[in-house]
């Protein structure tokens, strides 16, 4: 049980300090140094240990114990960049209106500060049956090889993890993944004006055809079906002769029915051109209905949803659940804010379903 309201409201009033401090410090991917000691100051203002690797920061609850499951709780503290868009400082924290603006205060500031509160909750207590692990990464909004992906393989095996992303606190049990193709037809050059040549635009128009007209046939019951959309398109060199190489890439959303070779090779199989993955990284993730922190979720009136846009549950590879408060509609949008009663509440919530879960 929370001890206490006023317990919660010290988390709160010290996570939206935080998260001001981290709004007024420039954070864009690959350029986190800056957030990451503020990170390192509050750990160590709290006495807490943590581990560092380049701008990702983790900690363990005091009383880690090894034969105990571990929970992940992560979130990330690199934005993107502002848009023109913007009418407010993007980098001043302004409350107004029971808001509070700035750049990373929904994506995802309010997540990783509640989450940190949680965690701190948490952190001394010795009657847990879980050990519980707070990592506050980088280079999420890049997709980037320097965030989470470089912090997972040095964590105790992963019971489940929540990751921090602005959900309304409700419960994204499955998230697509993603599979960006960069497929190539091959023609033969000639001369437009005679009968020569073999163009390959021609070619690839029959592959982009097949692609819109295509299903895969297991559909998920949480994301729906698979999503293949062509989105760049280059060939040609001149008016006057036909192209021989015609380049496509295809945007995969790939639902939790299939993996990422599966889908490749279905691809591969009914179209001719050349087909080449540009990673095989963002892999769909998922976490059971029934399980014990989703259920928890349930009580409080939280709804279960999929998730058709990727985050670093990714790269994990454990049952894991997307959820935080904010809303997803404010991410990457001008003159960005997240309500400050959404910080309590995110903090209040993630409190009472680990409480659920930890102490049973």
């Amino acid at each position: 049980m929370i001890n206490s309201v006023e317990q919660i409201q010290v988390l709160s009033g010290e996570a939206i300090e935080l998260l001001k401090r981290l709004i007024e410090t420039p954070s864009f991917s690959k350029e986190e140094t800056n957030t990451a000691q503020l990170l390192e100051d509050f750990f160590n203002k709290k006495s807490i240990p943590f581990e560092r690797l380049k701008n990702n920061i983790w900690a363990k609850n005091l009383h880690f114990d090894e034969a105990k499951p571990t929970i992940l709780l992560n979130s990330h503290h690199d934005t993107v960049k502002p848009n023109k868009s913007w009418t407010l400082d993007p980098f001043k924290a302004i409350e107004e209106d029971g808001k509070l603006f700035g750049l990373g205060s929904n994506d995802a500031g309010g997540c990783l500060v509640s989450l940190i509160a949680t965690f701190c909750y948490f952190y001394d207590r010795q009657d847990l049956k879980y050990n519980i692990i707070i990592a506050t990464t980088a280079e999420e909004e890049i997709s980037g090889k320097e965030g989470l992906e470089i912090v997972a393989p040095l964590l105790p095996e992963i019971a489940f993890a929540i990751v921090g992303e602005p959900t309304e606190m409700h419960l994204a049990v499955a998230e697509k993944g993603l599979l960006v193709l960069d497929c190539t037809a091959k023609g033969k050059s000639g001369h437009a004006a005679r009968e020569e040549g073999d163009n390959a635009i021609y070619k690839a128009l029959k592959d982009i055809e097949w692609i819109i007209g295509y299903q895969f046939p297991k559909v998920s019951p949480s994301l729906g079906p698979i999503k293949m959309s062509v989105t760049i398109i280059n060939a040609g060199t001149q008016h006057n002769v036909v192209p021989d190489s015609c380049v496509f890439t295809v945007d995969v959303r790939v639902t939790d029915q299939y993996t990422l070779e599966e889908i490749i090779n279905e691809i591969q199989q009914n179209i001719h051109s050349e087909v080449v993955p540009r990673s095989i990284r963002l892999r769909p993730s998922s976490i059971p209905v029934d399980h014990p922190i989703v259920l928890e979720g349930l009580k409080l009136g939280r709804n279960t949803y999929g998730s058709p846009t990727t985050s670093d549950q990714a790269l994990l590879d454990c049952p894991s659940l997307k959820m935080g408060p904010g809303h997803s509609a404010r991410s990457h949008s001008a003159d960005e804010f997240i309500y400050l009663h959404e910080i309590e509440e995110g903090i209040t919530q993630y409190i009472q379903m680990l409480e659920g879960v930890v102490t049973q």
